[in-house]
């Protein structure tokens, strides 16, 4: 079995078997060896035993550990070794065949650590350089059919309304992005008088000041993972609707809730953390 022998000025102190896997030397009473030296760290140095090897690794000393006098971070220990530590010398010996080589030890002393938990891969986000893929609406989705009017007045086919983008608002503010396609439309009503046109005008964040006119038949705004709504543009009116996040966007100071609201001229909106105004432009 590896034992060291502890001295200083050639006078012999103490002989320590190496029976643990882990011997501390160090200052401090709690260490296994215990050097009562100033020149002496708290805890100075590790001795870490694996069958018939051992290696010394210095813990951050303040003056460091040297073996056959030179320092050293870590090292392989070997029969006849001579530790140094102030003015107090360690020799090791050990009369047992090594199971290993220096060269080989720090692979023995990985497979033999406890295993560090394998650090969780970079998580994914979800790509904002892309509009999402439009996708024709589904029978849910079409306003009931309303009665024949001209050319000019009839509602947006479906392969109309699926040729058209969501508007990227990422130009504005990092507030202001792209999101999934909207839920289901409510009804349309009645009236079917000629559409005005429509913009939403940033009044808080870092796009405050900016407009964004909504031409295109869907608008998403708000924040990816957070809160996300939908404006969409019919013939009968716009409407916005909350599609994404656990709690509802404002709709002038009430929750917006589950359904589809219409939009009225300077109506305010709420959504994470960005205050918006709805009007019809003149």
């Amino acid at each position: 079995m590896a034992k060291l022998i502890l001295s200083v000025d050639g006078q012999v102190l103490k002989e320590h078997v190496l029976s643990k896997e882990r011997t501390l030397i160090g200052r401090k009473p709690h260490n296994d060896i215990q050097i009562d030296n100033l020149a002496v760290s708290g805890e100075h140095a590790a001795i870490i035993t694996i069958l018939n090897d051992s290696f010394i690794e210095d813990l951050g000393s303040t003056n460091g550990t040297m073996v056959n006098g030179k320092p050293v971070k870590k090292h392989f220990l070997q029969a006849n070794d001579v530790i140094e530590i102030g003015k107090h010398k360690l020799k090791y010996f050990n009369d047992a065949p090594s199971q290993t080589s220096p060269a080989d030890f720090e692979k023995t002393m990985i497979i033999r650590s406890p295993s560090k938990p394998a650090a969780p891969p970079p998580q994914q986000q979800a790509p904002t350089q892309q509009p999402p893929t439009q996708q024709p609406p589904t029978p849910t989705q079409q306003p009931q059919t309303p009665p024949p009017q001209p050319a000019a007045a009839a509602p947006a086919t479906a392969e109309r309304a699926s040729s058209d983008t969501v508007t990227n608002m990422k130009a504005m503010a990092p507030e202001v992005v792209k999101a999934a396609p909207p839920p289901p439309m409510p009804t349309a009503h009645a009236d079917h008088a000629p559409l005005p046109d429509a913009a939403i005008q940033v009044l808080s964040g870092a796009a405050a000041g900016r407009t964004l006119d909504l031409t295109k038949n869907l608008t998403t705004i708000g924040k990816p993972g957070l809160q996300v709504a939908v404006i969409t543009k019919r013939p009968n009116g716009y409407f916005i609707t909350h599609v994404e996040g656990a709690t509802f966007p404002t709709l002038n100071g009430a929750s917006l809730g589950a359904q589809a609201h219409p939009l009225g001229d300077h109506d305010m909106i709420e959504i994470a953390g960005v205050k918006m105004e709805f009007f019809f432009k003149p």
